[in-house]
């Protein structure tokens, strides 16, 4: 249940802590894997690391494509690049985001274009792009990767909870106009995951904010890969327009 044997995949931001734990769920379930990303040599030793550790998919390797989201003629080449490199695509991954933190005040209209062009445009055009192969096929899953912070608002991020709010309205869009062809589009609302950035943090910021979690601790990356697997599943093919939120219980939307 939930396999994705012979499916393929494209994943964004993919050698980031929740991109990498997506990817690799992803192709634990039988999926092979575009990593995408904007550092080409931490992609390649992941992709590396994906063959070796997990193995290729039955038909085929998992492979990187190096995409800087913030050019656009860079983001229109990365889905016709997907399907040249791995003949087609059944799975949409948008993880790939930045923060530009600033109060609303203070905030520079380069932060607010940085962060709106990446986390929020970039992912329509890869859903623009993407939908005709799915179309085409009858088949195709997209699952974006918002924000608790989306739903619930937070001081700092106005740019950023705006980005991840207009991905779950654009969600339910897309889903609405491509249901009938046996597309589901999602997204996933991740709430405090342990990466790189949040085992940065001393003991008593991780303990503020674990106090605000009903479960008492930080999500990991698996949990995202997880959600993320199920929904690129067959079996959710009923599923679509929805928000899976992943927060041990801190905002019960």
């Amino acid at each position: 249940m939930f396999r994705l044997d012979g499916m393929n995949a494209l994943v964004t931001g993919a050698s980031g802590g929740i991109g990498s734990a997506v990817a690799t769920a992803l192709a634990m379930q039988g999926a092979r894997v575009a990593l995408s990303g904007s550092n080409g040599e931490k992609l390649r030793v992941f992709r590396e690391q994906l063959n070796e550790e997990i193995g290729a998919a039955e038909h085929g390797d998992h492979v990187e494509i190096t995409c800087n989201l913030s050019d656009t003629t860079q983001v229109e080449e990365l889905i016709p690049a997907t399907l040249d490199t791995l003949g087609g695509i059944d799975i949409l991954v948008n993880n790939a985001g930045i923060t530009r933190d600033n109060l609303a005040m203070r905030m520079k209209d380069e932060e607010w274009d940085q962060v709106v062009s990446i986390n929020l445009e970039a992912a329509f055009r890869l859903m623009r792009a993407s939908a005709r192969p799915m179309m085409k096929a009858r088949f195709g899953r997209i699952i974006n990767i918002t924000s608790v912070v989306g739903h619930t608002g937070n001081p700092g991020q106005m740019n950023y909870c705006a980005a991840k709010a207009g991905l779950t309205g654009m969600t339910k869009s897309f889903a609405q106009e491509v249901a009938s062809r046996g597309i589901t589009a999602n997204c996933v609302a991740p709430g405090f995951i342990r990466t790189a950035m949040t085992t940065a943090l001393d003991e008593k910021q991780t303990e503020t904010i674990n106090a605000r979690i009903p479960m008492g601790k930080m999500g990991e990356g698996a949990d995202i890969g997880a959600a993320v697997s199920y929904l690129a599943s067959r079996e959710a093919g009923y599923i679509t327009g929805e928000t899976l939120h992943v927060n041990g219980g801190m905002a019960m939307v």
